[in-house]
């Protein structure tokens, strides 16, 4: 765990982010980047509530004044946790231009940002990035190679529980609706953990890669969406039935991790592969 850092957490009022800002305030001066500006209020209020000192900015990665702008107000930081992405498969098809504005060129952003400061960078990725099909995928895969090419850092990973979008979420809505549960396809498979054990290995994996890096979680066994999704409903206590909706534009049926030319090359390292 890094200690007085100077830490900035782009999209650090988000699912991911917010999480890592709890984790590393403890020890470290951190500033937030969001361009949500509800969610960025509710998590000042938080940490205010429990008399955390933390400072932050409404703003977006793709504005290059506002980036400047942080500089100039809060300092340089030493280490940067890059959360901020669009992370949708579906949408992603509807408006690929800001999905490559975000995801590509707000990455270019704040890696020159992390050069202009000597700061060390800690791109957060997914496995949508392995044998993309869809824009989502595709963008952040630029990115990962972006971040290579400037000697930083990217940690990959998979489906993350309770975060904003994510199938739970979906599922409470349908459930509190009293609608069936939708699932994609009976044989979906996905690799899932949950907020607070994903942000601990982003940190860890940010520590353990070497630049230039990809440290990819070793996120256990497969999630049959079906079984799960049966799970969920079985707790809810409520016969509301599972509709089936067919694959959506770039959804895959299964994901994995790492392409097969990066698993002949990939070191293993306590919780992850690192290519």
């Amino acid at each position: 765990m890094p200690k007085n850092e100077d830490i900035l957490v782009t999209g650090g009022a988000g699912s991911i982010g917010s999480e890592l800002v709890r984790q590393l305030i403890r020890e470290n001066n951190v500033y937030i980047l969001d361009n949500n500006e509800t969610a960025f209020f509710n998590l000042h209020e938080e940490l205010n509530y429990a008399e955390i000192r933390v400072r932050g900015k409404v703003g977006d990665v793709r504005d290059k004044g506002t980036l400047r702008r942080i500089i100039k107000e809060w300092g340089s930081p030493t280490l940067i946790y890059h959360a901020a992405a669009l992370k949708h498969v579906t949408p992603s098809a509807w408006s690929p231009e800001d999905y490559i504005s975000t995801n590509i060129d707000g990455t270019l952003n704040i890696l020159r940002l992390a050069e202009d400061c000597n700061a060390k960078m800690v791109n957060i990725s997914t496995d949508k990035v392995v044998n993309a099909n869809s824009i989502m995928g595709a963008t952040k895969r630029v990115a990962e190679i972006a971040v290579r090419n400037a000697e930083q850092v990217s940690v990959r990973f998979g489906n993350v529980l309770g975060s904003r979008g994510s199938v739970i979420e979906i599922w409470q809505r349908q459930i509190d609706l009293g609608l069936p549960l939708t699932v994609t396809d009976e044989n979906m498979t996905r690799y899932m953990m949950t907020i607070p054990e994903a942000c601990e290995l982003v940190i860890k994996g940010g520590e353990i890669a070497w630049p230039g890096k990809i440290a990819i979680m070793d996120m256990g066994e497969k999630v049959n969406v079906l079984k799960l999704a049966q799970e969920i409903l079985g707790k809810s206590k409520k016969d509301l039935g599972i509709k089936m909706i067919g694959i959506r534009p770039g959804e895959t049926l299964t994901e994995t991790l790492m392409t097969p030319e990066e698993a002949q090359g990939a070191k293993k390292i306590e919780e992850f592969w690192i290519i």
